[in-house]
């Protein structure tokens, strides 16, 4: 018996018998339908790059909203949380931080009075004054009209008669455009002023300090990018944490580009900690907000361990502020493997105040209690002893008993050291 020939939908007539339009008319849906099932099968099994991308957005804007809801209190007292809660993100200082969202990228911060009055005891009593980058190009127009030696060796062409009027009045329109920008692109002059030799002075034309909160954030992105370590480091400290502690000082609130212009700043640890951390406290009168603020940054954040240890190690060597501890704690809480050289001045920085005759803040029981419990066992004999004698003349109620246990119960870096050297005679 031969092949049945089936029939094109167009052949079916009404010359052609019943039994050979129900086998066309069948053959043709059954066809449909497994074409119909393939594409399901494809559906389910593959999934498009753009549906990815959206699911993810999602499930990390979840994962952000359920993290600053577990760690919503931890801004709004003195008394820190156990540990900050960092986000394991590989791009998580080059991203831009969409997935933030502009009304709840950190908890609007109530602090008592009596918290923040305890804290200005330990803040210097004639604090540096803050400089900016106008003050510094006043400075050189100033030495160089005196004809004193300058820390610059280009000071000629720092000059401002030496620009051209026609540069200078394009930028200065790059300076109405920066005080009115809110979204967009930039003006190409702009992004040209990092690859300039006199950068400092072409950035000083557009008056950063009437910038936008935008524009001083798309600013942060282009010379965090763009600028070498010590000229970004440079940046953040003449610009952007004069116009950061300003803000702070005047709406007790950080505006939102401001706090992502932070985090972009973080691009560069080393200008980061060496141009905003270490001059905040250096300057002496870092408030308890801005300690929090700024720290929920490093917090957020993963820093590579040589600056965060060379950062450990300046904090350390300086006068105590109350800020010294927030910002101690944070960086124990990510737990490095910290060099001895770092164990040891962190030990020194906290015998110091043996016989300190103040009630030192709760902020300072609790970095203590962090660095035992995440370094114990890198301390040594002598030094966990030191520790023991100093809780005996600084304690606290509630944090101190802890700490005596934990450092009761360390295993330090030199009875392990022994046991080693026991162990390997007896294998010999």
């Amino acid at each position: 018996m031969g092949k049945v020939k089936k029939l094109k939908p167009s052949q079916v007539g009404k010359n052609v018998s019943l039994a050979d339009q129900i086998e066309a008319v069948t053959s043709l849906k059954t066809k449909n339908r497994t074409k119909e099932r393939n594409r399901q099968v494809n559906d389910e099994e593959f999934v498009t790059a753009d549906l990815s991308k959206k699911i993810l957005k999602a499930a990390r804007r979840q994962q952000a909203e359920l993290d600053d809801d577990a760690g919503s209190s931890s801004f709004k007292h003195l008394q820190l949380p156990t540990s900050f809660h960092e986000v394991d993100s590989d791009d998580n200082t080059t991203s831009d931080h969409d997935d933030l969202e502009p009304d709840n990228y950190y908890d609007n911060l109530e602090i008592n009075a009596e918290d923040e009055e305890a804290l200005k005891k330990f803040m210097l009593d004639k604090p540096e004054r803050t400089r900016n980058l106008a003050d510094i190009i006043k400075d050189k127009i100033t030495d160089k009209q005196t004809e004193l030696q300058s820390q610059f060796s280009d000071v000629e062409t720092l000059k401002l008669q030496n620009i051209d009027p026609r540069i200078k009045a394009m930028y200065e329109g790059v300076r109405d455009v920066l005080q009115k920008y809110r979204s967009g692109k930039l003006p190409k002059a702009f992004k040209m002023i990092p690859h300039l030799q006199n950068w400092e002075h072409i950035l000083y034309l557009t008056e950063p300090t009437s910038w936008s909160a935008a524009a001083m954030y798309q600013a942060t992105r282009i010379f965090a990018s763009n600028l070498k370590e010590k000229m970004a480091q440079r940046f953040y400290n003449l610009v952007l944490l004069p116009r950061i502690r300003d803000d702070l000082a005047e709406y007790k609130r950080l505006n939102f580009h401001l706090y992502q212009a932070l985090r972009k700043a973080l691009f560069k640890p080393g200008a980061f900690m060496k141009g905003i951390l270490l001059p905040l406290l250096e300057a002496g009168d870092c408030t308890l907000r801005e300690a929090i603020i700024v720290g929920s940054v490093l917090a957020r954040n993963s820093v590579p361990v040589l600056h965060s240890s060379a950062t450990m190690l300046k904090i350390a060597e300086m006068d105590y502020t109350g800020a010294n501890s927030i910002f101690l704690r944070i960086l124990f809480d990510k737990k490095y493997a910290l060099p001895y050289r770092v164990v040891d001045s962190v030990v020194f920085h906290f015998l110091r105040f043996q016989r300190d005759p103040r009630n030192l803040p709760v902020l300072w029981h609790q970095a203590l209690l962090t660095f035992v419990q995440r370094y114990k066992a890198d301390i040594s004999t002598e030094q966990r002893d030191a520790l023991l004698e100093l809780l005996r003349k600084q304690s606290h109620p509630n944090i101190t008993p802890e700490t005596r246990k934990e450092l009761q119960a360390a295993k330090c870096r030199d009875i392990e050291v022994n046991e080693s050297i026991t162990a390997a005679m007896v294998v010999e």
